[in-house]
């Protein structure tokens, strides 16, 4: 309580002598550049994009103004480096618009003020572009010059505003939050910007590598030649022919091999103006991705500046083997230019593309199969694994994915044609597709159909079966078919009947069930066609449940896991191998018809064993034992004889 007093006692007597005040916010300039380094630009060599960006728009403002007075004079934009290692300087100067005094003034020295943000949201548009746009402008955040000091701790801006009359400037800061400007002695429009490095940013005036590096990753694609030093060759000697209004294949598939180091199995060109305008190029990587959930990779400009060459979130999810070149004049990059903003143009934007894809598939898919098999068969499994959240992309694959089964490769249409329902037995179903899971039974399962027109799917990888019932639900919607896929095992319906040719199928009698206990399966018999005297059919969520029954025996499985697992599985019944023996089979009949302490039904147990081990199935030690007793009972009978 006497805490509690002095603090209202502090209180109230310090309200009644507090007076209001109005103040400015006060920067902190070298904590702001920390931050900008260690929260805004993955890179400080970001800063020499910034700089190419602001000589950008001064040669582009230029360039409006010179249209709009329809000048015939020859100029052309270029911006050029120059780098002192003695002085621990660089240099980056361009030709275009220039500044004056008041425009550097306004705008060099007030944080996140851009001129070109400016122009692009004030009537100077209309005042110095006449026959452009100002979104051929790339600046906006007013912040690129600022981040210089990320290379150097003095920025010196000498300026001459392009027109008569006009004074030189000299714009000079360093870290503090003095800024010096006075008139300079720049003779020719432009701007000079010089840098006075930091110490460990020293390899920017003396590595041109360093400094070519930079350029290239930004800005390989700019119309603008830029230039290092005395060479005469520009650094930016890129050409993007996939910008181009025509492009020829083969010279697409060329450029992009060149760029990405890749040689493309496929290539799209982009010209899109609606909703959003998108150009560029997509291809298909050879890269097979490990699995459905990789992300699909890009390199996106704005005006030919390069804002990201590993853009994600833009292209479809199913479609993570997709890259290329996309210039989205309509989306916005974040303050870092490092990325794009996810907002309503980002969203149509991708949206655009993945139409784009489905028109390409489907085309080819319709007009040139081959190609589109190729190119399915490369990237099978990414695509059959993603058509499950896509109807659009099972609808495609629904005639051209191909399964495996045991009349061969075979699409869902095809299988869907060959599998009509038998009206002698089936009262509902007009189609009944069978499938199995398992890879270890594929030749069991092709022995049993041997003798049937309709095929068994082999959906052994683990989102076939799904693949194959959503297809399936989906034929059902849109043709209004019934349509039932069936596990081929003894158990499900109709399976004993129509494909085995079973009658009075029953499970063996007490005594049976105890002379096949070491085979720890369900043991049917029935009187079935064909010649075959057992058949074995394995449940691979049978020798996961013993597995994890086992390492839970051991211990092994943390006891947070093993609560997971064991509430996943509550109530459910654990899986089960079966065994179906043919009765119509001689030994099989004469077995049964014997007393399970008869020798020939150690015979008939050896079998059962083998066609198992066929099948695939792992035996377990008691099974393994058991064998041998049989073995040894069987030759005893026959040397007594």
């Amino acid at each position: 309580m006497l805490a509690k007093r002095s603090i209202n006692f502090f209180i109230k007597n310090n309200l009644t002598t507090f007076e209001t005040k109005t103040f400015s916010f006060t920067v902190d300039l070298p904590g702001l550049i920390d931050l900008m380094g260690t929260a805004l630009y993955q890179h400080p060599g970001a800063a020499i994009r910034e700089l190419i960006q602001n000589a950008h728009d001064g040669i582009v403002r230029r360039r409006m103004q010179e249209f709009a007075a329809l000048s015939q004079n020859s100029w052309q934009g270029k911006i050029h480096f120059i780098q002192n290692p003695e002085a621990g300087t660089f240099v980056i100067e361009d030709n275009g618009i220039g500044l004056n005094a008041e425009e550097a003034e306004k705008y060099l020295g007030t944080v996140g003020l851009g001129i070109t943000g400016i122009l692009r949201r004030s009537a100077l548009q209309q005042i110095e572009n006449q026959t452009s746009r100002s979104s051929d402008l790339i600046g906006q955040f007013g912040i690129g010059l600022l981040s210089a000091f990320l290379l150097s701790d003095q920025i010196v801006v000498e300026s001459l505003r392009l027109g008569d009359n006009q004074v030189p400037i000299r714009w000079e800061a360093d870290s503090s939050t003095v800024i010096r400007l006075s008139q300079g002695d720049k003779t020719t429009p432009g701007t000079k910007i010089t840098l006075r490095l930091r110490p460990e940013q020293i390899q920017y005036a003396e590595s041109e590598d360093a400094i070519e590096e930079a350029i290239r990753q930004y800005a390989d694609f700019l119309n603008i030649p830029i230039f290092l030093n005395d060479h005469e060759q520009r650094v930016n000697v890129a050409r993007p022919i996939w910008f181009e209004p025509e492009v020829d294949d083969d010279d697409l598939i060329l450029a992009l091999e060149s760029w990405f180091h890749e040689t493309p199995l496929s290539v799209i060109s982009v010209r899109v103006e609606k909703p959003v305008t998108v150009q560029g190029a997509l291809y298909i990587s050879p890269q097979r991705v490990p699995g459905f959930t990789d992300e699909a990779m890009v390199a996106t400009t704005i005006r030919r500046m390069i804002i990201s060459r590993r853009i994600q979130g833009l292209m479809p999810s199913w479609a993570p083997f997709v890259r290329g070149v996309l210039e989205l004049p309509d989306c916005r990059p974040t303050a870092s230019r490092e990325e794009l903003v996810r907002d309503e143009n980002f969203d149509k934007v991708k949206q655009t593309i993945e139409s784009i894809l489905f028109g390409y598939f489907e085309k080819l898919a319709r007009e040139k199969p081959a190609i589109w098999e190729a190119l399915l068969n490369w990237h099978r499994y990414t695509l059959a694994g993603s058509a499950l959240e896509n109807s659009r992309l099972r609808k495609l694959l629904r005639g051209t994915y191909r399964f495996s089964t045991h009349r061969g490769k075979l699409t869902f249409e095809e299988i869907l044609e060959r599998s009509p329902a038998d009206t002698l037995f089936e009262e509902d179903a007009e189609y009944v597709i069978w499938y199995h899971g398992d890879r270890r039974q594929e030749a069991a399962i092709d022995s049993v159909f041997a003798d049937l027109k309709t095929p068994c799917v082999h959906a052994t990888m683990m989102f076939e079966e799904a693949l194959l019932i959503e297809m399936a639900n989906d034929a059902v919607i849109e043709k209004n078919l019934v349509i039932d896929c069936r596990v081929a095992v003894p158990e499900t319906k109709g399976f004993s009947k129509i494909v085995l040719g079973a009658k009075d199928t029953e499970p063996v009698n007490e005594d049976w069930e105890i002379f096949f206990e070491a085979i720890d399966a369900k043991i049917f018999s029935a009187q079935c066609d064909g010649t075959q005297p057992v058949f074995a059919f394995l449940n691979e969520r049978y020798d996961l449940m013993k597995t994890l029954d086992a390492l839970k025996k051991g211990g092994e499985i943390p006891s947070s896991f093993q609560r997971m697992i064991d509430k996943h599985l509550e109530g459910e019944e654990l899986p089960r191998n079966e065994i179906l023996l043919n009765r119509r089979h001689p030994l099989v009949e004469r077995v049964l018809e014997r007393a399970t302490t008869d020798p020939i039904a150690n015979v008939l147990r050896v079998l059962v064993f083998q066609t198992m081990q066929s099948a695939g199935a792992s035996l377990s030690r008691d099974a393994r034992e058991q064998i041998e007793i049989d073995l040894e009972r069987i030759a005893e009978r026959l040397v007594s004889q």
